[in-house]
């Protein structure tokens, strides 16, 4: 793997343009949450495929699949971005987040498995939390069963956070949000009551809502626990296929109440909701979830709000395998 374009500020967030053989790009991301330093939280989003089968309608990286990242792949990515810092590979974050979501569904790649049976050997890193997001393919059984498994084993009492990707209630709506099959509701809650833990944390339903989506407290209650699940409100970043699809986010930074006001229902039935705006300053960056940024620079055109920042060629860092 070799390094060969970059773009961000060391202060929020960097977008690294990784080639992984044979003119095939991935990209990894580090991040901060200012004010809070490094030392008290560090987040990195690792890619574990080369695009994405997916292809959902807000987000960049998909369309364009060239396969699953190798476990050394992924390892490759997450050890560059911690030596950058802490070339010794000790890490001393109080938390330090670890997202396999830069770049592709980790449930269709075994590897990812083996990259968090391992990741506790391969870092030392006490505040470590792995982090991964899904929409729950269907077909993707005997991934989750050995998440499962390795979370029991690896990461109990609250060391790892599983997310699912909803965007909607709505049930058609969410067929267009996110193509081709999937796990339904009821499956999802299947899993995720099997998947939890008294001590673990909450397991998150993260909803990036557009204008026309809309979130039933009713349909959550007929599925999710509150006790179990929280609700995660993020806008829907600009992206070029959010564009070209003509979604447009219903978070509004301009207009904070409007998540308050959505979130009523949810807190009322005893769900905890988390509405996560973020920086925007990442919008310009590239390094929000649903952007990619070599997809921009293929794109050739412009998005408001969004991906503004020069992107660096950098000299090829090889990076030792």
């Amino acid at each position: 793997m070799k390094i060969i374009a970059k773009a961000g500020r060391d202060d929020i967030a960097q977008v690294y343009i990784c080639e992984i053989g044979r003119g095939k790009l991935v990209e990894c991301v580090e991040a901060l949450q200012p004010p809070r330093s490094r030392s008290e939280k560090w987040v990195l989003l690792i890619s574990v495929m080369c695009g994405c089968p997916i292809g959902c309608a807000m987000c960049d990286a998909g369309g364009a699949y060239h396969g699953k990242l190798t476990e050394e792949e992924i390892f490759e990515q997450i050890e560059f971005l911690v030596r950058r810092h802490h070339p010794n590979l000790q890490v001393p974050s109080h938390q330090f987040k670890v997202q396999l979501s830069r770049m592709g569904e980790p449930s269709l790649n075994q590897a990812v498995i083996e990259v968090l049976g391992k990741l506790r050997s391969r870092l030392d890193a006490p505040g470590l939390m792995p982090s991964l997001s899904t929409i729950a393919p269907a077909g993707a059984e005997k991934f989750f069963v050995r998440l499962l498994e390795v979370k029991h084993e690896r990461y109990a009492g609250g060391a790892f956070q599983l997310q699912f990707s909803l965007h909607t209630t709505n049930l058609e709506l969410r067929d267009k949000i996110i193509p081709g099959k999937k796990w339904n509701f009821a499956e999802i809650a299947a899993y995720g009551n099997r998947f939890y833990a008294a001590g673990d944390r909450k397991i998150t339903l993260n909803f990036a809502l557009s204008d026309m989506a809309a979130i039933d407290t009713a349909v959550l209650l007929d599925h999710f626990s509150p006790e179990k699940y929280l609700i995660k409100i993020t806008p829907i970043n600009p992206t070029h296929r959010a564009s070209a699809n003509r979604l447009s986010s219903y978070l509004d930074t301009g207009l904070p109440d409007k998540g308050a006001t959505l979130s009523d229902p949810m807190i009322k039935a005893g769900y905890e909701v988390i509405v996560s705006i973020g920086n925007m300053e990442e919008n310009f960056i590239g390094s929000n979830c649903g952007q990619f940024l070599h997809a921009h620079l293929s794109a050739n055109r412009t998005i408001k709000e969004g991906y503004s920042y020069p992107v660096h060629k950098t000299e090829p860092e090889f990076l030792p395998r």
